[in-house]
């Protein structure tokens, strides 16, 4: 049945609208807005804002945030620890975990994004095998489970199974330690097929594909996937690029053209790219990266939590490039805190303020929230992103009544809301016109909570 949200301030394509009355059809689709329109029925609120996409996710790390601080448990060589060592911990954890363990912390995941204010993930999902490195009867069995956890929790998704091959530039032999990511061309597009046939009848998701990395998969293999599987048939392709400068040095060693260079010079790269990180680019790179239409897939929390260097952001955006935000390693699942760390590593880089503005937006944390939207909805193939008639009725109450908003309105509640504190503001959060979150709370958070503990334990063990 349809249904109504009435919002007394809500951020419309155009920009603030006052008495903003939205009509939702029975597809979870927004279907009519109405503005300058008295309350009269259906749900009510103050502050309404679209919904904000999260582009990049590694759902398994959120089991083993915060265990990769202990200096030098990794870096037996006597080298200073880096992304590197903190692979290594990466790998043997994983190592343990199976289907039901991963639909148990994807579930806590993705409870935890929605109530932040997160509508919808993109899942860059690569633990495809058993830990013997054999398929599962089905082939796609973990990225259901993410995909089934977003479903149970009610959170938008787009399912990205990542294609990997090899582990290093050149076609190289993959390691020990990635014998479940591994997959030919063949058994890659049965997975795809499989997350296609199970979205089918699921508005709320959609299925790309994640070539991991330059390093992890070669040419001839990443075309003969998109050319089986067709272009037109994929919401979105999702690669890691430049993240380290140790990546840009051996792809120069094997190609003589750095990372992004060398995949500009091979595909056709467009707006349905998501080009990962992408930290280390010359000015050339970064201005062909924006002219292309691609998106940049920014994780400020984990890149500086890994090391991984300062994204150039001001030239990017000066450039109208289009990007969006992600929580990546989950070491914080958070907009706010991704939009501030995002603007604040501009302000360490130029010592400057207010860096990431536009002549159109000079309210910084509206250019932001702007970014993010639109960057997000390309980069997840959805129409999500923007309170639109058409659009999935994705929607954030924020708590305007919280004393570190009061008193604030419009653009100025939106840069209180990221660059003042680190409570939570979001009240109520719609996917699809169905309110998951009520007054900052899941209907099934404890049981949720309570399996996720149970896991923790058997990982440990």
């Amino acid at each position: 049945m349809a249904q109504t949200i009435w919002a007394k301030s809500a951020l419309l394509p155009h920009g603030w609208a006052d008495s903003v009355e939205i009509t939702v059809d029975d597809n979870g689709d927004i279907s009519q807005i109405l503005i300058n329109t008295a309350y009269q029925q259906g749900e009510r609120h103050n502050v309404l804002i679209p919904g904000i996409p999260n582009v990049h996710s590694h759902a398994h790390q959120r089991a083993m945030s915060g265990l990769g601080e202990r200096a030098g448990q990794a870096a037996s060589d006597g080298t200073k620890d880096s992304f590197w060592t903190w692979r290594k911990i990466m790998y043997h954890y994983l190592d343990r975990i199976q289907p039901e363990h991963l639909f148990h912390i994807s579930s806590q995941l993705y409870l935890e994004m929605l109530k932040a204010g997160y509508t919808c993930v993109g899942e860059f999902q690569y633990l495809h095998h058993n830990r013997d490195g054999n398929a599962y009867q089905n082939s796609a069995e973990m990225s259901l489970q993410c995909l089934h956890a977003a479903e149970a929790v009610g959170l938008g998704f787009t399912a990205l199974p990542v294609l990997y091959r090899y582990s290093g530039f050149g076609s190289v032999d993959s390691l020990e330690g990635q014998k479940r990511f591994i997959n030919d061309a063949d058994s890659f597009c049965r997975i795809v097929e499989t997350l296609q046939t199970e979205s089918d009848d699921n508005a709320d998701t959609s299925v790309g594909i994640a070539p991991h990395s330059l390093r992890a998969v070669d040419q001839p293999l990443l075309e003969s996937v998109i050319d089986s599987i067709g272009k037109d048939n994929l919401a979105a392709i999702h690669i890691h690029i430049a993240e380290q400068t140790k990546e840009v040095d051996d792809c120069l060693a094997w190609s003589n053209q750095r990372p992004v260079e060398w995949l500009f010079n091979h595909f056709d790269v467009d707006q349905q790219w998501c080009l990962i990180h992408a930290t280390h680019m010359t000015d050339s790179e970064t201005a062909k990266m924006a002219i292309s239409g691609c998106v940049a897939g920014l994780c400020p929390t984990t890149e500086a939590n890994l090391g991984d260097g300062f994204f150039n952001a001001e030239q990017y955006f000066n450039a109208n490039g289009n990007w969006a935000i992600g929580s990546d390693s989950h070491i914080s699942i958070d907009p706010v805190e991704e939009l501030r760390w995002l603007e604040y590593g501009q302000r360490l880089v130029t010592r400057g303020r207010n860096v990431l503005t536009s002549p159109k937006t000079t309210n910084t944390g509206r250019n932001l929230i702007n970014g993010a939207l639109a960057g997000g909805a390309m980069a997840c193939g959805r129409k999500i992103g923007s309170i639109e008639v058409g659009y999935r009725a994705d929607l954030v109450v924020v708590n305007d009544t919280h004393p570190r908003l009061y008193g604030r309105g419009e653009d100025d509640l939106l840069d209180s809301w990221i660059f003042s504190g680190n409570e939570n503001m979001v009240d109520s959060v719609y996917v699809g016109g169905r309110k998951v979150i009520e007054n900052g709370v899941h209907a099934n958070e404890q049981q949720i909570a309570s399996n996720y503990r149970q896991t923790l334990d058997q990982l440990v063990d």
